[in-house]
């Protein structure tokens, strides 16, 4: 559900760069107030899980279509919402400065789209309260899958008003919608399935992770080597699984050929949108997960970019946390020496 450049008009990319920039500071604000120190590893380690996670493509049956995780739902169970968002955001970045992954131009949209929704919507408002404390196998399965579907339907939605707001396309509000709707909620089914297998895991070991998502009791064996099985998982799914990816277009792009008969809209060069493609260009190490100058989808550019691409996300994630909380405590100590 990652949105092109060619969707947008400049106004509304810029608005939701404002949005985006303003929840990504109050997001931050939050989490160096609250967040336990030993939680920081373990943004930088889902960061990294879910930046892999997404360059899964499973096929939707009967379709043509393909769709991957989103990752919020997930990582607001097991971070909280405002540390989640802030995750999701190191991810979303790094997908397009780095791989071309997303427009620059529409990264405020995809923040927005694949953040917000699912981690301050579907997470305390559907989630918690049909997942309870999480002790019920059954319960939070069924929570996931919900909270899942709902976040994605925001988000899906939400795609469908900017674009129509943007007025570059002439696609029809309720045609797209009456489209982009359906492909997604097949796609959230699938990602509450994993999120709750996920979640189910780590209860296993750490179900006070559930029980307090900013801050943790004691066993650091256990969180320790909850985060060396994520890594491991993380290095498998970037290096390895995502040689199979499914090769169909995504939901959006899916949705995109329905209406439109094409899954890609051109630019036009000397435009905004041509100025913010080639500049992409130009920071994209390896864009669309390949070598440069290599086949698109290859093995070794799947490997490659798995690898660097979750390197990046954890380093950003976890050291931006790592920076915010330091911040604060120096801020706190001034306070207490006054």
């Amino acid at each position: 559900m990652h949105m092109a450049d060619a969707l947008l008009s400049p106004a509304v990319g810029a608005s939701m760069w404002g949005v985006t920039a303003a929840t990504i500071a109050y997001s931050s604000r939050k989490v160096a107030r609250s967040i336990d120190d030993r939680r920081i590893p373990l943004m930088g380690i889902l960061g990294a899980f879910v930046f892999a996670a997404q360059m899964i493509n499973f096929t939707i049956p009967a379709t043509g279509s393909s769709g991957h995780i989103g990752g919020g739902l997930l990582l607001a169970i097991l971070l909280g919402p405002h540390a989640a968002f802030l995750t999701l955001a190191s991810v979303l970045i790094v997908q397009a400065l780095f791989f071309a992954d997303g427009g620059l131009l529409a990264l405020g949209c995809n923040i927005i789209n694949l953040g917000l929704f699912p981690c301050f919507i579907a997470y305390p408002f559907f989630y918690q309260k049909l997942a309870g404390d999480g002790g019920v196998r059954g319960r939070v399965i069924t929570a996931a899958i919900i909270a899942a579907a709902v976040g994605l339907q925001f988000g899906s939605l939400s795609v469908v008003v900017q674009t129509v707001l943007s007025g570059v396309t002439e696609l029809p509000f309720t045609t797209f919608a009456l489209v982009m709707q359906p492909i997604h909620l097949a796609i959230g089914v699938v990602e509450g399935v994993a999120t709750a297998a996920v979640v189910l895991f780590i209860a296993t070991a750490r179900p006070d992770i559930l029980q307090a998502p900013t801050r943790l009791q004691t066993g650091e064996k256990s969180l320790r080597r909850i985060g060396i099985s994520l890594l491991l998982v993380t290095l498998l799914t970037g290096g390895f699984l995502s040689w199979y990816a499914s090769k169909l277009p995504d939901g959006l792009e899916w949705s995109l050929a329905q209406v439109t008969g094409s899954a890609e809209l051109e630019t036009i060069p000397g435009s905004p949108h041509k100025i913010a493609e080639e500049l992409q260009q130009k920071t994209a190490l390896l864009p669309d997960y390949a070598l440069p100058g290599g086949a698109e989808g290859g093995r070794a550019g799947a490997t490659l970019s798995g690898l660097v691409g979750s390197l990046l996300v954890l380093l950003l994630s976890a050291g931006g946390a790592a920076l915010l909380r330091r911040n604060s405590k120096k801020v706190l100590e001034r306070s207490d020496s006054r």
